[in-house]
């Protein structure tokens, strides 16, 4: 079975994506980077340093210091499939990351994005 293409993209070329759709509905690139944090354990520097690296999601997760336990709360349909049903396990993460920042250009407050 051959890995769908998302995994060789990297995520500094999808960032701006995200930074843009959070911005166009108000919210910051602060967010954004928070949200990516609160999901993989990365402090700014690391997160920093993995964008400016050019890491494929793959690796990407792969590397993630610590993926939150509480990701498991991220429920909902994206790109027409629900997140919590998606059986491979760093799709599923992708499409935690999405999800989120969905939710982010939703307007929904930080304290329900995080889960808290």
């Amino acid at each position: 079975m051959t890995k769908h293409r998302i995994y060789s993209v990297s995520v500094a070329s999808v960032y701006p994506h995200y930074v843009a759709k959070a911005e166009k509905k108000g919210r910051t690139k602060a967010e954004v980077d928070e949200i990516i944090r609160w999901l993989t354990g990365h402090s700014q520097q690391s997160l920093d340093d993995q964008l400016a690296e050019k890491n494929n999601f793959e690796d990407f997760f792969a590397q993630a210091p610590q993926m939150n336990s509480s990701r498991s709360l991220i429920t909902g349909v994206i790109c027409g499939v629900r997140v919590e049903e998606i059986q491979e396990k760093t799709m599923r993460e992708i499409r935690y990351l999405d999800k989120l920042i969905d939710e982010l250009a939703k307007g929904k407050a930080m304290e329900k994005i995080l889960r808290k």
